[in-house]
């Protein structure tokens, strides 16, 4: 019988080892597009340190961030294995960043090659659907209010630092940034955020979140309490 063997190294450490050799460290200021929605895709990106954000612009010029990647993250928004593929999203850097840059094609024939990577990979996109699917989830089922719970909570367990004072989210973001997550505007953030204040769920200080109830949260969405690698805004 065919046995199928976990998976014990990851997609991430997989491409880190093969390429960290074959392709020079690349540096990208604060502010930088690595790429726009409808480019014809060239490469993917491992990134090494910084933050990236990944969305869309709207018809009418608003912007929405999907997600934030930091630290050891992949960025390959595409369909894999495509003949000349588009990107669906741009990514821009949020912090100066460091990363390794690779071609699609060196990825793809890397994967096909060897079955390790292809299988890293496979299990790197599953969980990534699976992500998709619970923040569609959170968003739908329970409103622009416990959209914002939802994404509070995941920047918790993505940036959180626990403190005397609570789990503080040590991720420098504006009121603007957090709408452009949650899909909604400033003024209604700025609205429900009040209200959390006034209940003493949370504070706000020099751009940063400091969650003094991550329980009054998590009861208002109901949370599945899934693991970090499932509930996080990457």
């Amino acid at each position: 019988m065919f046995e199928v063997k976990e998976l014990n190294i990851s997609l991430y450490s997989l491409l880190i080892q093969y390429f960290i050799d074959k392709e020079p460290l690349q540096r990208f200021s604060a502010g930088s597009y690595l790429f726009q929605e409808k480019e014809e895709v060239e490469n993917i990106y491992l990134l090494l340190n910084g933050s990236v954000s990944v969305g869309r612009v709207h018809v009418k010029g608003k912007e929405f961030i999907l997600k934030i990647l930091s630290g050891e993250e992949l960025i390959i928004e595409y369909e894999l294995f495509k003949k000349k593929p588009t990107y669906h999203f741009f990514a821009k850097t949020l912090s100066n960043c460091e990363m390794l840059v690779i071609k699609k094609s060196q990825l793809e024939e890397y994967a096909l090659r060897e079955p390790d990577v292809l299988g890293a990979l496979t299990n790197w996109l599953s969980v990534r659907y699976i992500k998709s699917m619970i923040k569609c989830q959170d968003l739908i089922m329970n409103g622009k209010k416990g959209g914002l719970y939802s994404i509070l909570i995941r920047l918790c367990n993505n940036y959180g630092i626990v403190t005397e004072n609570g789990i503080l989210i040590d991720l420098p973001i504006t009121h603007q940034e957090l709408a452009n997550l949650t899909f909604g505007t400033r003024e209604v953030i700025q609205r429900m955020l009040k209200e959390l204040r006034e209940k003493d769920v949370l504070t706000y200080e020099n751009q940063r979140f400091t969650v003094k109830k991550i329980s009054y949260l998590r009861h208002e969405v109901d949370c599945q309490h899934c693991s970090k690698e499932i509930c996080g805004i990457n």
